[in-house]
């Protein structure tokens, strides 16, 4: 445990839904996940000729926001909103709001993409002067800027507690966890939305293309032949409040998180997994567990041959070939900023129905992993799960959930 990890008071996760290339709404994430059917298919998005696969979430493109939200109209708060209507999550979110009142529920979302997508589009629409669309000028702030979902999302909500947006790439909807749990500490908020949103655009597609990291098949963590990642978007979002305040028998709560920095590599994480070691040192600290009280890791698992074979070292150096664990991205592709709670609303699926995926399309485990890497999915019940998401250039973050008893 670190000196500055203490135990924490377990944060319960009163409400919470999630869309992805493979279901809107955790009930149809759920279904896929126990078919094995992937949301990745052959690059379709917009005019991008690259042969990949990707996760893209349908239908995007044929709805706006409407004219009282239309200055946020962009494909990431499209998203966001889709996200937002699923679950019941509105309901319980204004539940809580009578409870605490607007101005004590904070919001905390991660992403890495904002409204990039609407300035990639206005920068094609200059006109011969090379002058941006009046369209997109008066909208820029409500778009493109970083802190767009945190606006977007209050907005919806009709929430006015403090706001803020986590941009660490990968980790970024992972550390909105940390960041809640610090704010109710502080006493700033009763409750707190943490949540992520990341769309697909042309800067990431492209950009990822660049460096050679896409697969040019539905991607294959872990897999001895695995060739690079597949690009996903989704939205997620979830309804922290204290233990305290609503102890619920079974419900699942946030039991730990650790964060930490590589500081090795503008891109590459550290060789040995130094930084990914200790932010799950530190997520076991502050639970007050010990690495056999793990019943299941949810790895990062991006399929690619450097990230997959460094986490193994964390997670294998730590747990051992004992406890099971999978990576899900060959369901949902990789959604970058939305990764973080993407995973981690999947362990909450596990927790709550007992059962663990197995890695999707790795047909062979490459065999110089020492993980216990599942294959197959597998029905068990579980008590406590590790979520890792160790971002580009070694931005980590690990969260422990787990069921209340």
């Amino acid at each position: 445990m670190l000196p500055n990890a203490r135990p924490m008071t377990p944060l319960t996760l009163t409400a919470y839904t999630l869309v992805t290339a493979n279901g809107r709404g955790v009930g149809p994430v759920l279904q896929a996940l126990r078919e094995r059917r992937s949301g990745l298919k052959p690059c379709d998005f917009e005019d991008v000729p690259l042969k990949t696969y990707i996760g893209r979430v349908e239908g995007l493109e044929d709805f706006s926001l409407g004219i009282e939200l239309e200055r946020f109209d962009c494909r990431n708060n499209r998203l966001a909103w889709l996200g937002l209507q699923q679950d019941g999550f509105m309901v319980a979110v204004a539940e809580a709001k009578q409870r605490y009142g607007a101005h004590r529920v904070a919001v905390v979302m991660g992403t890495s993409t904002s409204g990039i997508l609407e300035t990639e589009h206005a920068y094609q629409a200059r006109d011969l002067t090379g002058s941006l669309p009046a369209w997109y000028t008066s909208r820029y702030r409500y778009t493109h800027n970083m802190f767009s979902l945190g606006h977007f999302v209050r907005a919806c909500l009709g929430l006015r507690g403090p706001a803020m947006v986590v941009s660490t790439a990968c980790s970024s909807s992972a550390k909105v966890f940390a960041t809640a749990d610090r704010l109710l500490r502080a006493g700033l908020c009763d409750a707190a939305i943490v949540g992520g949103v990341d769309s697909l655009c042309l800067t990431t597609l492209y950009g990822f293309s660049a460096l050679q990291l896409l697969s040019s098949s539905p991607c294959r963590p872990c897999d001895e032949d695995r060739d690079g990642l597949s690009l996903g978007e989704a939205a997620g979002f979830a309804l922290l409040e204290s233990s305290t305040s609503v102890s619920r028998r079974g419900a699942v709560a946030l039991l730990g998180y650790g964060e930490s920095t590589d500081g090795y590599h503008m891109s590459h994480p550290h060789p040995e997994g130094a930084g990914a070691i200790r932010a799950i040192q530190d997520a076991l600290g502050r639970a007050g567990l010990q690495p056999r009280d793990i019943d299941y890791v949810n790895l990062h698992g991006t399929a690619t041959r450097v990230n997959d074979a460094v986490e193994d070292k964390a997670v294998s150096g730590i747990f051992g070939r004992m406890t099971p664990c999978s990576s899900t991205k060959g369901w949902t592709g990789h959604t970058l900023g939305a990764a973080g709670i993407t995973e981690a609303l999947i362990s909450v699926l596990c927790l709550k129905h007992g059962f663990l995926p197995g890695t999707l399309n790795c047909k062979r485990i490459d065999p110089t992993l020492h993980s216990r890497i599942l294959r197959d999915n597998d029905v068990r019940s579980v008590q406590r799960i590790l979520s890792n998401i160790f971002g580009f250039g070694g931005n980590n973050c690990s969260l422990i959930l787990g069921t209340l008893r």
